[in-house]
């Protein structure tokens, strides 16, 4: 796909402005780019970096006319944009990450079937809209089993593991209130990601293969590279998606890796991730800035490099109330703070990077920090 190429000095509209919004807007502005973001928080974290805010909520369509009319070309940030606005966006101006991705992953079940469809290796999986079907569930899946939600689910929400006939209840309930999803669930060994980054042409770049690892369903920790000898096997699960959903800038595939080795892909994250933020000071490029690249129309690099080892942490609201008082006795580790107004103990308000020849040491010492000040 070829579209005109942004100049210096034109503009970047962002439909989200949480963290990812903003080192958007960060990247935009050192490559001579302005951004305007639109979203409904007068305090989100891009609104203060961005050359001008639009407070308005995602769905109001006369709000992203006035985006589309002021811009240049528009990103987003997340992936809970209204379908229907979406795609008139995609009609009345320049998007070139398109509707479609959003349309498939928006959905659970339309994201497994897409999945599924592309060849991709998944999770086994069922539909699951009623009590019959559970039974049904039961029968071909056994226990354990994962019941989700089929929209809106993020960080673990809506999401139910179903050990046992003595933990059906919750799941029934859940079941009779919203559409679902059923999968077998694994023992894992290991959960990893890869971070992609598609532009014009279908060039693609690929970031190091990230190893997480996630408590309460949130990403606890990430390392990089990770410590696993999968990384070609996801690329080419990977590969086999992109030739099936149309993507343009960056966006990160979860793989989860079971005792027996075997890589399924989990889910896929259309936009820049969590996982990826170590890029910001460990490659030569971030996520940030291939995705800014990919949705100007610029040429993206042929690799990316790491330029070191790296552990990152995400740094919830308890752990701000934990470890403000010492990050300054600390120069290694990188912090950044997104500036979300409210801090809530298992909201994410920031990230810290630390680069390091030995992971395993270092990993160590953050989980000493981390738990020991618990």
């Amino acid at each position: 796909m070829n579209f005109d190429k942004l100049k210096f000095g034109q503009t970047i509209g962002i439909i989200g402005g949480g963290q990812l919004g903003k080192m958007m807007a960060q990247s935009a502005q050192k490559m001579g780019f302005r951004v305007i973001v639109l979203d409904p928080d007068p305090d989100c974290p891009c609104q203060y970096v961005a050359h001008q805010f639009i407070e308005a909520a995602y769905d109001d369509i006369e709000a992203l006319n006035q985006l589309g009319e002021l811009s240049d070309v528009i990103t987003y940030e997340f992936e809970n944009i209204a379908a229907e606005q979406l795609k008139h966006l995609v009609e009345a101006y320049n998007v070139p990450q398109g509707s479609q991705a959003i349309q498939l992953l928006q959905d659970r079940l339309t994201e497994k079937q897409s999945l599924q469809d592309a060849g991709a290796h998944v999770v086994p999986f069922e539909q699951v809209t009623s009590q019959q079907d559970l039974e049904q569930v039961i029968q071909n899946l056994g226990y354990p089993f994962m019941i989700k939600t089929r929209f809106g689910g993020y960080d673990g929400k809506g999401q139910i593991l179903v050990r046992s006939e003595a933990e059906l209840e919750e799941a029934t309930q859940l079941v009779m209130r919203e559409e679902c999803v059923a999968e077998q669930f694994l023992e894992l060994h290991q959960e990893v990601s890869l971070t992609v980054t598609v532009g014009q042409n279908q060039q693609t770049v690929f970031f190091p293969l990230q190893e997480n690892e996630h408590r309460d369903q949130i990403l606890f920790k990430t390392i990089v590279p990770a410590r696993s000898n999968q990384e070609k096997r996801a690329r080419q699960e990977v590969e086999k998606i992109i030739n099936a959903i149309h993507f343009i800038g960056t966006f990160t595939v979860e793989f989860f890796i079971d005792q027996n080795q075997n890589l399924y892909v989990n889910e896929i994250a259309p936009r820049p991730h969590n996982s990826g933020h170590y890029s910001i000071e460990a490659c030569d490029y971030s996520q940030f800035d291939t995705h800014i690249l990919a949705v100007t129309g610029q040429q993206l690099p042929t690799q990316i490099e790491l330029l070191k080892p790296a552990v990152m942490m995400n740094l919830l609201g308890k752990d701000l109330d934990l470890l403000e008082d010492v990050f300054h006795e600390h120069p290694e580790w990188h912090i950044h703070i997104y500036g979300k107004h409210e801090r809530k103990a298992s909201r994410k308000m920031g990230h810290m990077t630390i680069l390091t020849h030995n992971v395993e040491q270092t990993e160590q010492r953050m989980l000493e920090t981390f738990e020991g000040r618990g």
